[in-house]
């Protein structure tokens, strides 16, 4: 299992190992360049100008992984943006000769990816494009966007949350938006708005409801405060080959990180799809 997170984000989640590790994977978990322990000073946190990018280090990844486990075939997992940028990858790499397949990668499963953009349609027509106007010309500047630290405030012990993880690498309000980057992601939406082929089984799950708010109540705790899930619904079947698209209700953003009875849920999905897929190592 190779897991990528999502912006503003690293991997801290050591139950999500634990549970792969429990049913006989060898579990690795990657920080994308200028992310979580990858980010060294004076780095733009998450800037990339190009999704693209990534694939050199997808590459190196998967190339380590299958030469230590003694080329054993391998699950990719990723969330929120970590998801866009796996299927991205996945589909390049399946143009090749081989296709993913014959990379020796036997699935994906998604955990709410970020498949287009959130709020009002007006941002995803002449708002995009006026971002990309801005990007060409500064492209590290950060988007003037409303602050919340909702979602931040909702997982984290100082907080509302339970759960412990480093504030530098994934700080509760989260990393400035710049016009480079979303301008990568929103190319990256047109990708795969177009049709992807992965050449995988894919699980992709989401929560039941989306609760945009800028502050945290008890309501954020029981549905996604990031992404729209409809969307996330709607643009799923653009993976192509075998898919899995499932709600998980009451779920967070990351529906491993959600409370108990909806974390204990998608874990049970997790299981119940590993299996249907004869993707359990023996």
């Amino acid at each position: 299992m190779i897991y990528v997170h999502g912006f503003s984000d690293y991997f801290f989640q050591t139950e999500l190992a634990d549970f792969f590790a429990d049913r006989g994977f060898a579990f690795y978990a990657l920080d994308l360049r200028k992310c979580g322990r990858s980010r060294r000073e004076g780095h733009t946190g998450h800037f990339v100008s190009d999704l693209s990018l990534y694939d050199k280090e997808l590459d190196r990844a998967l190339a380590i992984v299958r030469e230590e486990t003694g080329g054993k075939p391998v699950v990719l997992s990723g969330h929120s943006t970590g998801g866009l940028v796996l299927a991205l990858w996945l589909d390049r790499l399946n143009k090749k000769p081989g296709g993913s397949a014959g990379a020796g990668i036997v699935g994906l499963i998604l955990n709410s990816p970020w498949f287009d953009l959130q709020g009002k349609a007006w941002m995803r027509s002449v708002g995009t494009k006026a971002i990309a106007g801005v990007a060409r010309v500064k492209p590290t500047t950060p988007i003037n966007l409303p602050e919340t630290d909702a979602y931040g405030t909702s997982l984290h012990v100082s907080a509302h949350g339970e759960w412990e993880f480093n504030t530098a690498f994934k700080p509760l309000n989260g990393f400035p938006v710049t016009f480079g980057w979303l301008t990568a992601i929103r190319r990256g939406h047109a990708q795969l708005h177009k049709g992807l082929d992965v050449g995988v089984p894919s699980l992709v799950l989401r929560s039941s409801k989306t609760r945009f708010a800028r502050t945290w109540s008890e309501a954020v705790d029981e549905a996604d405060a990031v992404l729209d899930v409809k969307q996330i619904a709607r643009w799923a079947g653009c993976l192509g080959n075998a898919l899995t698209s499932l709600p998980i209700e009451n779920a967070r953003h990351d529906v491993f990180i959600s409370k108990d009875k909806p974390r204990k849920a998608a874990y049970a999905a997790v299981d119940t799809w590993l299996r249907a897929s004869a993707l359990i190592p023996s």
